[in-house]
């Protein structure tokens, strides 16, 4: 048995392919003169790009066009002026463009590894990617073809790339193993998205399962057993029978309205980062978008993003909306989230530095720039401003007389807008959660972040497995924390609804209904399990439910007590 982290849920069964590492072999000096050798490497720069816009178009077939922009980073890592004056460097003091190549990626490799932030480490796997396929280029090396491989194969590997995921196709690749990478990892991201049963964090497994061995991957657990007996096949069959059933069941919910069992109603939201993300939530069942992640929208150009493409963004969403809300997630930018146009620098703690709301009013321009966008987008339907990392009422006093200006500057232009936009409060501080009596008195709205709620609330990194059980959002403390924040929302008469992973698990569906939530925000792929949830749920055995679950002292048993809660079977 080996054990890893289950990055992507669902069972595969089926005979083991390595996937080995690519190996180069090159000679560190060049042979040609050094612009013969740079012009060699912006021709590899070339086929790069038209290799990664393929790799895309694939992608969008299997992923979507939202998870497949995930491969534009690459893009935007090898146009960067910066890295590409690094490498020609190098070539100028006598390096091959290969050698040069390596060399720079590998500098950017280690400071990324070393950094104390689990994510940041996670984003050497784009810098190693983007570094082997243009050593392909360079060598004439070919990929392996993932398009051959039979019919239930497991993929097993030292470590993902988005570029392998890429070229895997479904109906043949039933499960990956993985040694290294994280649930927040790019590759991690698309495997969920593709809906491929997926541990990484194997250690060793690629010496330990044998190529063609007949092994069971289970992606829910993050688990993988080697040589399994008859009995546990059948019993990992049915397993998987039973979760393709569930699934089928669900698609009853599509389209319809989000109510308990006693008929109460909620909305479930979608979570995206691009505009065509609007269209797939519509198509989902969505009834909305409760979380435009804007960020997105700076993290590959080479300079901000201006207000009329913003404008032109945000316009798309509410046309493909139609009467459908959407709220746009002001610029959270910092942290694990970076953009090279944006010239951030360099902080020894960026998650507790200036990032989200904090960063956008030390920018103000930009942050005009944006405000004025979303003000004009407003003017086309409903549109709702949404701020991140807020901590104290000050924040939020200072972006209302912000907006104030940007409307102003618009009424000047004779431009029209949406005038008074609803303005809400990302809750995800411990001071949002204290303050949030206040917060609620002035905000219009709250939507609790689950992530960076569990992450600061525990003191603990998000998908650090040393922290794991620490970084729960059923921790007693983040029960706590919520049934605070949403109670206190309801007490002040404005919605309060929640996003993350948190807002997408079911056993936490019933408490969140207990403590007052109004609605889930989450992703397009989780939209019929939440809805099937509530549906199984009457508020009065959620409230009994809830008293039993806060009465628990530790983690383990508020999951156990769920786990013997079984809900109301479906009609």
């Amino acid at each position: 048995m080996l054990y890893g982290i289950a990055v992507s849920e669902g069972i595969g069964l089926g005979r083991v392919m390595h996937l080995g590492e690519d190996r180069f072999e090159y000679a560190q000096s060049r042979k040609n003169g050094a612009s013969e050798e740079r012009e060699r490497f912006q021709q590899a720069v070339g086929a790069f790009r038209a290799n990664t816009a393929a790799q895309m178009d694939l992608l969008r077939l299997s992923a979507g066009l939202e998870d497949a922009r995930i491969l534009e980073c690459h893009i935007q890592m090898v146009s960067d002026p910066v890295f590409q004056e690094e490498i020609e460097t190098r070539i100028d003091q006598g390096r091959c463009a290969e050698a040069a190549l390596k060399e720079v990626c590998d500098n950017y490799i280690e400071a990324f590894s070393q950094s104390h932030d689990e994510l940041t480490r996670l984003r050497a796997e784009d810098i190693r990617d983007m570094c082997t396929a243009l050593l392909c280029v360079l060598l004439g090396v070919e990929k392996a073809d993932l398009g051959r491989a039979p019919k239930g194969t497991v993929l097993v590997t030292k470590e993902l790339s988005p570029s392998v995921m890429s070229s895997i196709d479904k109906d043949k690749i039933v499960a990956i193993v993985s040694e290294r990478g994280g649930m927040t990892s790019h590759a991690s991201i698309l495997a969920r998205a593709m809906g491929v049963p997926t541990v990484c964090g194997a250690a060793g497994a690629v010496s330990r399962l044998r190529e063609g061995a007949f092994v069971i991957v289970d992606g829910v657990r993050g688990e993988v057993l080697s040589s399994p007996t008859q009995e546990q096949v059948e019993e990992y069959h049915r397993r998987r029978e039973a979760a393709l059933e569930e699934r089928r069941r669900m698609k009853h919910f599509l389209h319809r309205e989000t109510r308990s069992a006693s008929g109460r109603p909620y909305k479930i939201y979608c979570n995206i980062s691009m505009p065509g993300g609007a269209a797939r939530t519509i198509e989902a069942g969505g009834e909305g978008v409760g979380l435009f992640r804007t960020e997105y929208l700076y993290m590959n150009c080479q300079i901000p993003p201006s207000e009329e493409e913003q404008l032109r963004a945000y316009s798309q969403t509410v046309k493909a909306l139609g009467e459908k809300p959407l709220v746009i997630r002001t610029l959270d930018i910092g942290g694990d989230k970076q953009a090279a146009c944006l010239g951030l620098e360099r902080e020894e703690n960026p998650f507790l530095g200036l990032r989200g709301i904090r960063w956008c009013l030390e920018n103000r321009d930009l942050f005009l720039d944006q405000l004025r966008a979303i003000l004009r987008a407003a003017a086309q339907g409903d549109v709702r401003i949404m701020l991140p990392m807020v901590s104290s009422l000050e924040e939020l006093w200072e972006t209302r007389k912000l907006l104030a200006e940007a409307s102003s500057q618009l009424e000047e232009r004779g431009q029209p807008h949406g005038g008074k936009v609803p303005v809400g409060v990302m809750i995800e501080t411990p001071a949002a959660v204290i303050t949030a009596d206040r917060l609620a008195k002035e905000a219009d709205f709250f939507s609790i972040g689950s992530n960076d709620l569990v992450g600061y609330t525990m003191a603990c990194e998000r998908g650090s497995a040393k922290v794991a059980e620490l970084y729960s959002p059923f921790q007693p403390a983040v029960l706590r924390a919520l049934r605070h924040v949403i109670r206190t929302a309801r007490e002040n008469g404005i919605p309060v609804t929640i996003c993350g992973e948190a807002a997408a698990d079911p056993r936490l569906v019933p408490l969140l209904m207990a403590f007052g939530i109004n609605g889930f925000s989450v992703s397009i792929a989780s939209v019929l399990a939440v809805r099937q949830a509530v549906a199984q749920w009457k508020e009065e055995d959620a409230v009994n439910l809830e008293e039993k679950a806060l009465s628990k002292k530790t983690e383990r048993e508020v999951i156990e007590l769920l786990a013997q809660r079984s809900p109301r079977p479906l009609p």
